[in-house]
């Protein structure tokens, strides 16, 4: 469903700044806008080509999402570990427990089924484009493992910490873009992700 409703806007404005002199300006205004809808105020400071790519620079404001003290701990965040840039790591699976890699295998799992009711007998097919989003052999064998217990989404996203949901999030999105669109089961599953995130961050 995003990809349907977001790639062909994108490939308007490709073709906009394909054949507007003022690409400059227009690609400047077009960042600010893609980001607003996403609830992010941003202003572009830098705009540049280099060696075949555009580099840019932003100015961004506070998400709508974001609340004035969510904001301002961010800010104060930043600016305590302006130094230490990172040195926290982003969530991996080699740090999760054992009891938390138990409930992503199951969450993955129903994602998987979700896109592919015949996903445990198309494995052979799946499984390289699974390698592709950056999963291991590893992480894919307990998947399959999990793949044969009826996954209850809602129990399991009950007691999950918001970082592994996140890091569910990230991962149940790229599986569910693989075939470039989201069906209405991904949609569901996505939306369970995304809310228990919410919630559990008191949103």
């Amino acid at each position: 469903m995003l990809d349907r409703l977001v790639r062909p806007l994108v490939r308007t404005q490709v073709q906009v700044l394909a054949k507007t002199p003022s690409a400059h300006t227009r690609l400047m205004g077009m960042v600010s806008q893609w980001l607003g809808y996403l609830g992010v105020q941003a202003d572009v400071t830098h705009l540049k080509t280099n060696q075949g790519r555009i580099q840019i620079a932003l100015a961004v404001g506070k998400p709508e999402q974001c609340t004035e003290n969510e904001w301002s701990k961010i800010l104060e965040n930043i600016e305590q570990n302006n130094d230490a840039a990172g040195s926290e790591a982003e969530l991996t699976y080699q740090d999760l427990s054992k009891e938390q890699k138990s409930k992503v295998h199951r969450l993955l799992a129903g994602v998987i089924q979700a896109g592919n009711k015949d996903a445990a007998e198309s494995w052979d097919t799946l499984q390289p484009q699974l390698i592709g989003v950056g999963m291991n052999q590893v992480m894919l064998a307990n998947i399959r493992s999990a793949m044969k217990v009826p996954t209850m989404m809602d129990s399991l996203l009950k007691d999950l910490e918001p970082e592994v949901a996140a890091y569910v999030l990230s991962k149940a999105i790229s599986i569910a873009l693989i075939d470039k669109e989201i069906n209405q089961e991904e949609d569901n599953a996505l939306k369970a992700i995304y809310e228990a995130i919410e919630h559990k961050a008191g949103v």
